[in-house]
């Protein structure tokens, strides 16, 4: 089951409030501010900055 588009106009990076986009394979979500990429678990985005990883 995919993440709803609904859903992803909603989110956004909890640490600078930019939005995220849903990286290729929906494995996770980057923000395209600060390029944390949040990870997608059972199709549920796990949005908590300590969970996250920079990637440029």
């Amino acid at each position: 089951m995919a993440i709803s588009k609904d859903l992803l106009e909603i989110l956004v990076c909890p640490l600078c409030k930019a939005t995220v986009e849903l990286l290729p394979g929906e494995t996770g979500l980057k923000c395209v501010q600060c390029k944390r990429v949040y990870p997608i678990r059972d199709d549920i985005p796990v949005m908590l900055i300590d969970e996250a990883r920079i990637e440029e």
